[in-house]
């Protein structure tokens, strides 16, 4: 009893949030991903697909799941504060995973963001389903984004065209290290979200109960010949 009682000390306060609602996303090639707000119960399967691309040398995937893989333990043992995990899934198969939390009401901070199933922008929809739950679901009024790599550079720092923070505010450094931190402004996703965010709501119960199966990926395009048993 003592230890729980220990162990609840140890936990970091956290912000009520409410939940990300499903939605369903027609992808380039015609499957349907569901994106939904992972369950603490789920976090095996998510530990399982984030683990084997550790070791990936290439396009920086093996620090993104590194710390991908530290954050969704941390979520998962409370110790992180006002963290949520949203996963991307195609008939129950992990495609895509994003990390983030909540620094208070009006301020988000985006971890990372990770793509299994690539060439059909799985990241860049999971990375605006983030930014749906930042600001259009949680209040956020502005969100702090950093890029580990130069595909993620390209993706939000320049699509987004987010604002470089670092000269106004030099002070100002994300969590994850002193690489330049770039915000996404409520004005600013309110001026991108029609082209940025996709996706249709209510999920079908057949198709979402479908998606609650959440399954491990079968292979890797990142891992040349990789392929589950």
């Amino acid at each position: 009893m003592a230890i729980d009682k220990m162990e609840q000390s140890l936990r970091p306060p956290e912000l009520e949030m409410k939940p990300y609602p499903a939605k369903i996303i027609t992808l380039a090639n015609g499957e349907e991903m569901i994106v939904r707000q992972a369950k603490r119960e789920e976090v095996g399967v998510i530990l399982g697909t984030i683990q084997p691309l550790i070791g990936v040398q290439k396009d920086f995937y093996d620090i993104v799941a590194a710390r991908m893989y530290a954050e969704v333990l941390g979520w998962y043992e409370y110790r992180v504060a006002n963290e949520f995990v949203l996963i991307g899934s195609i008939d129950g198969e992990i495609a895509g995973i994003v990390t983030s939390r909540l620094v208070d009401g009006k301020e988000g901070v985006s971890l990372h963001t990770m793509t299994i199933k690539r060439g059909l922008r799985v990241g860049a929809q999971l990375f605006a389903a983030k930014m749906e739950h930042h600001i259009d679901i949680l209040g956020n009024d502005e969100v702090h984004i950093v890029a580990e790599s130069p595909i993620g550079f390209k993706r939000w720092m320049i699509e987004y065209a987010l604002e470089d923070r670092s000269a106004q505010f030099p002070a100002l450094r994300h969590e994850l290290g002193g690489v330049p931190t770039f915000t996404l402004t409520r004005k600013l996703w309110e001026n991108i979200r029609a082209d940025k965010c996709t996706g249709t709501r209510p999920v079908p119960p057949v198709k979402l109960a479908k998606a609650d199966k959440l399954k491990m990926p079968t292979e890797y395009p990142q891992i040349p010949g990789f392929k589950r048993g």
